[in-house]
């Protein structure tokens, strides 16, 4: 593991493993990385190196508190959609926005990208539940690029048993362009982009944890395919 560690791809995940994913980790596993963490120091909001003299966007959610826990509905323990998201503040001259949900605490060299979205627009204040597709939700016909899983879709948190507290960062930036993006824009195309035109940014932390190293009722009865962890 130590090796992979030394060769992040940019989507925070470890080569090697299917979907660029941790596959579901042992309780004992996970409790052995407990101090393995991206670091909320390495999410985008903190890297941009835009901080000073950036506008302040207020993210929030009716469904959870800054630095509370994700209601199960919206990680892979529930039905895993996307959460309602609200913002305010945006200052003048905005032409675009873009949101990036990152897991600080994924055991892997950069956070896991659970969900991003570009495009949206300045006349918009919020995302309403399930808006991002994913878990055979269509969604709301956003654009939106890939996760970690590579895949253009909402990745629900599904942190491994025994490694603690996970907190998912839910980033709002505001952009003063509307930048032409692939069709499935990566975490480093977005970043080239927010860091020449991001003009304000906001900040909103969910955590999520599972201690107890309990499996899901679908894993229970045999359902295919591994568990994504982050």
């Amino acid at each position: 593991m130590a090796s992979a560690l030394r060769r992040p791809t940019e989507h925070g995940c470890m080569p090697g493993y299917t979907g660029c994913m941790l596959e579901k980790l042992p309780e004992a596993v996970g409790r052995a990385l407990h101090g393995v963490r991206a670091g909320l120091d390495n999410i985008v909001f903190n890297t941009l190196g835009l901080r000073e003299g950036m506008a302040s966007i207020a993210v929030t959610s009716v469904a959870f508190a800054d630095h509370a826990p994700i209601p199960p509905r919206y990680t892979a323990d529930g039905e895993g959609v996307s959460p309602p998201l609200q913002w305010t503040g945006l200052p003048s001259g905005v032409a675009s926005l873009v949101l990036i949900v990152e897991d600080a605490d994924s055991p892997t060299p950069n956070p896991l990208v659970h969900a991003i979205v570009v495009g949206l627009r300045p006349e918009d204040d919020r995302l309403v539940e399930a808006a991002i597709p994913g878990n055979d939700q269509e969604g709301a016909g956003l654009h939106v690029g890939r996760n970690s899983s590579l895949q253009a879709t909402w990745l629900p948190p599904d942190p491994p048993p025994g490694h603690g507290v996970h907190r998912y960062a839910f980033q709002l930036f505001a952009l003063d362009s509307v930048p032409v993006f692939s069709e499935e824009p990566g975490r480093d195309e977005v970043f080239g982009e927010l860091r020449d035109h991001a003009v304000a940014s906001g900040l909103l932390i969910g955590t999520c944890e599972r201690s107890d190293g309990s499996i899901k009722i679908e894993e229970a009865v045999g359902a295919p395919g591994p568990l994504a962890a982050g």
